[in-house]
């Protein structure tokens, strides 16, 4: 199969055929000097329902839309998309801040994640999903991590990281939380996806949102990033 068959059949199987894929981030190329961190959260209950995206200062984080009926924002409200000189960082929860705490003492991404866990949300067990994407080398780079129940034992914890070499113009690698819908939600399991990342950050941002289960999405954000990881604009839709 060639990368652009592999590409969409992914984007087909595990986004646009599939009601629950959960959070999902990918990090690809876009153009020759353009790069992109995409990010979606989705929910079924009334409270994950219950957010929305909104850009501070250059920040991608989650808000109540009705802070009054949130009974635990501990695992929903999170700082997602979080920036250091030359670095860029995304996850699906408050490992985000972990991570740049982490490298800003001189820890590595792994120093950072190997004091996470899964989250406690039992019986689903939702993995931690976590993307970098770095310009500190000769070139740009990535480092993609998933924490997951061990299936032997829910209580602990097993560690992924993935370091594939960057994608050529137009694909991305990335990871959700579940394969899809269930009870308990089954994890997502195997390498990264190779998935599309064809045109600008808005029109890729469409195209996910729109493979998005209709009653399930809540919001997607797409992070184009340019002139060698000087540059950055955050583009965001809500549901």
């Amino acid at each position: 199969m060639k990368r652009d068959e592999i590409a969409l059949s992914n984007f087909k199987h595990y986004l646009s055929q599939n009601p629950y894929p959960g959070r999902g981030l990918v990090i690809g190329r876009s153009g020759e000097d353009k790069w992109l961190i995409l990010y979606w959260i989705m929910g079924r209950s009334a409270q994950s329902r219950n957010r929305r995206f909104v850009v501070d200062g250059g920040i991608l984080k989650t808000e109540p839309i009705d802070p009054g009926s949130i009974a635990d924002p501990s695992l929903i409200i999170y700082e997602a998309m979080l920036d250091l000189p030359d670095i860029y960082l995304v996850s699906n929860g408050d490992q985000t801040r972990t991570m740049v705490e982490t490298l800003q003492g001189g820890g590595t991404i792994e120093d950072a994640l190997i004091k996470r866990e899964h989250e406690p949300d039992a019986p689903h067990f939702t993995p931690r999903i976590s993307g970098v994407l770095s310009f500190k080398g000769k070139t740009a780079s990535m480092i993609l991590s998933i924490l997951k129940a061990s299936p032997l034992d829910s209580s602990y914890t097993d560690r992924f990281f993935y370091r594939p070499s960057m994608p050529a113009v137009g694909f991305g690698f990335g990871l959700t939380t579940y394969l899809g819908d269930g009870n308990p939600l089954p994890s997502f399991s195997g390498e990264p996806l190779l998935l599309p990342c064809h045109d600008g950050a808005e029109e890729i941002l469409e195209r996910y949102w729109n493979a998005l289960n209709l009653d399930n999405r809540i919001a997607i954000a797409a992070k184009e990033i340019s002139d060698l990881g000087r540059r950055s604009e955050i583009f965001i839709r809500n549901r």
